[in-house]
């Protein structure tokens, strides 16, 4: 009995429970998180067109807006980050207030807004300027002491937005090393006092041109070009430098063209600094500094950025495959025939030196130690003399028989080399890349 007493009392404060919260969410509006905040402007974000900040570190910058676009106008005139911008006024026309601390404090200095460490004046079209003054952090360093120049009201900001107004001159800057089109870009040459490396896009595909003409690896020269048309400056030494000498910028470590057709920007990389190497845009005065490590993509040997593989066909889309050793061919033909179920399926048949059936196995292993064929280096002149009397030369034809590769490979002693048809550069290969194409073509035979 005792057991069912205070079972029947538990679940009769279970429903009074219920009960009011069911009375207290029926009146609460949908999306209701609590009172609503207090907003500090009332302007909409697309109508702020002019904007001046004074920094904690005492630099004053002032943006103004043209039409749709902006431009820093002061201490210099240069092109803003679009970000940074969007940033400004998103958050001034939506600026709340986290809660007010004195309506009409009489002594400011307490929450370090007598002297705000960070000012932000905005005018509106067709209103006044209006200024919004931060202060310190609170106690807990999750808030800001903010006010409207305009009265003594002390409020609350988020912590947070100290990072998007508390900003100097270069941080609003537009940090963009050169400008080029990242999705037309079809030239690039680095020039170092080494050498000059020239590459050209056609068809989608990168080609090296010089030093040593040859197919280019698509994923390593679309990184290095990537690397150089997103490249941002991480400061700005000197406006408008009378002497470039201090900044090896006289005789520049390295100039790197890239561009699109007669479209073309110019890279200038200088000495080292202090956070990187000096660099400066060849159309602008300004020299800035870079990062220093891309200096070590610059100076990569050019068999770096070359295409390793001596092969673009694979077994799987191969449809013929032919070696040829000491004068004699074989070849093989993919063939479309009927199993013994009647169902089609293609499979691979020896063509010559005469037509018979062969492993289908022994067949893709032979494709699998041609298409696996790579360079390991340039090689030297002295290849061309053993490559005009190949040991073997393969031929490959594959995406329905519409493409081919031919690739000749020779020896000269213990080293080895390879030539591809369509490449002017012969390569060194491993000995062992035609050690394991002629033992997959005697385990045919």
């Amino acid at each position: 009995m005792r057991g069912l007493r205070t079972f029947l009392g538990l679940l009769v404060i279970l429903v009074a429970l219920g009960g009011y919260l069911y009375f207290v969410e029926s009146k609460r509006t949908p999306g209701d998180s609590g009172p609503k905040k207090e907003k500090v402007f009332t302007v909409e974000s697309d109508k702020i067109e002019e904007i001046s900040i004074k920094a904690e570190a005492g630099e004053q910058t002032t943006l103004r807006k043209s039409g749709t676009t902006w431009q820093i106008v002061a201490p210099v005139t240069a092109k803003p980050d679009d970000a940074e911008v969007s940033g400004l006024t998103t958050n001034l026309s939506g600026l709340e207030m986290q809660s007010v601390v004195d309506e009409n404090a009489a002594d400011l200095k307490e929450y370090g807004l007598a002297e705000p460490r960070v000012r932000v004046t905005f005018k509106a079209a067709g209103g006044q300027s209006q200024t919004l003054e931060i202060g310190n952090k609170t106690p807990p360093g999750s808030d800001l002491y903010a006010k409207r120049a305009t009265d003594k009201k002390v409020f609350l900001i988020a912590s947070y937005l100290d990072s998007t107004f508390n900003r100097k001159t270069f941080d609003l800057r537009d940090k963009t090393a050169i400008r080029v089109d990242r999705d037309k870009l079809d030239a690039l040459e680095v020039a170092t006092p080494e050498r000059t490396v020239r590459f050209a896009k056609a068809n989608n595909e990168w080609q090296l041109t010089a030093p040593t003409p040859g197919r280019a690896d698509f994923t390593a020269v679309e990184g290095l070009t990537g690397r150089i048309a997103g490249l941002q400056m991480k400061a700005i030494a000197e406006a408008e430098p009378a002497d470039l000498k201090k900044y090896g910028l006289d005789k520049p470590a390295a100039t790197v063209k890239i561009g699109s057709g007669s479209s073309q920007a110019t890279l200038l990389i200088g000495s080292k600094a202090a956070d990187g190497l000096y660099a400066r845009d060849a159309s602008r005065p300004a020299v800035f500094t870079i990062d220093a490590s891309l200096m070590d993509d610059l100076k990569k040997d050019p068999f770096e950025y070359r295409q390793k593989d001596l092969f673009d066909a694979r077994s799987f889309n191969s449809t013929r495959v032919e070696v040829v050793r000491a004068g004699q061919s074989h070849a093989f033909e993919k063939v479309k025939s009927k199993d013994k179920d009647g169902k089609e399926e293609e499979k691979w048949r020896q063509v010559a030196p005469q037509a018979r059936d062969v492993d289908q196995g022994k067949v893709e292993a032979l494709l699998s130690a041609i298409t696996g064929s790579q360079a390991t280096a340039l090689a030297p002149p002295t290849a061309k003399a053993a490559l005009d009397k190949p040991e073997l030369t393969t031929a490959i034809k594959y995406d329905e028989g519409r493409k081919e590769d031919r690739v000749t490979f020779a020896r000269s002693g213990t080293t080895a080399f390879a030539a591809r048809g369509a490449d002017n550069a012969p390569f060194a290969v491993a000995t062992t890349t035609i050690d394991a194409i002629i033992k997959a073509l005697e385990e045919i035979k």
